[in-house]
């Protein structure tokens, strides 16, 4: 199984909907954060949003893995993408082209600039089907977690998860 780089919206729609055991069940020790989508997980927590300690939870638990940038190139990406969209975004792109990772994003434009260098991409939608797909829980809970996600603000393409099985 590849090693997937989460960005901080995705992190946040299954941590707010009180289900990140979906993200650890699916991908325990090939789950990874940069440290400027942490960041930004903190500055969301410290802004009330008391559901995102559950990242913070996964770190200390182990099975969610916070890095940081290592080698000129990818810092040298990362300068470069940090100009037109956000740092854990930018440094989530730069560590999966770097290294091969997965990377779940949700946000349209980093997505049309990770595909365009050529990273392989997923979501909090992808994610749920494939969680669905491999019998983690059934569509009608699939269903009911994308719910408790847009009440919590994911802007979610589809409003069933059971409607594209």
């Amino acid at each position: 199984m590849p090693d997937v780089i989460f960005d901080n919206c995705v992190l946040s729609n299954f941590a707010l909907s009180g289900s990140p055991s979906i993200i650890k069940r699916l991908y325990a020790n090939t789950a990874y954060a940069t440290d400027f989508a942490v960041a930004e997980n903190m500055k969301g927590l410290l802004k009330g949003y008391a559901g995102l300690a559950a990242v913070r939870e996964a770190i200390k638990e182990g099975w969610l893995k916070e890095i940081t940038l290592e080698t000129e190139d990818e810092k040298s990406l990362f300068e470069s993408l940090s100009v037109s969209m956000g740092l854990g975004e930018a440094s989530s792109i730069a560590v999966a082209k770097t290294r091969g990772f997965v990377f779940a994003c949700d946000d349209r434009v980093a997505r049309r600039e990770a595909g365009f260098l050529g990273v392989e991409l997923t979501g909090t939608i992808g994610i749920i089907m494939k969680a669905v797909k491999k019998k983690l829980f059934s569509p009608k809970e699939a269903d009911s977690i994308l719910r408790r996600m847009i009440a919590h603000g994911f802007y979610s393409p589809i409003n069933s998860i059971k409607k594209v099985l």
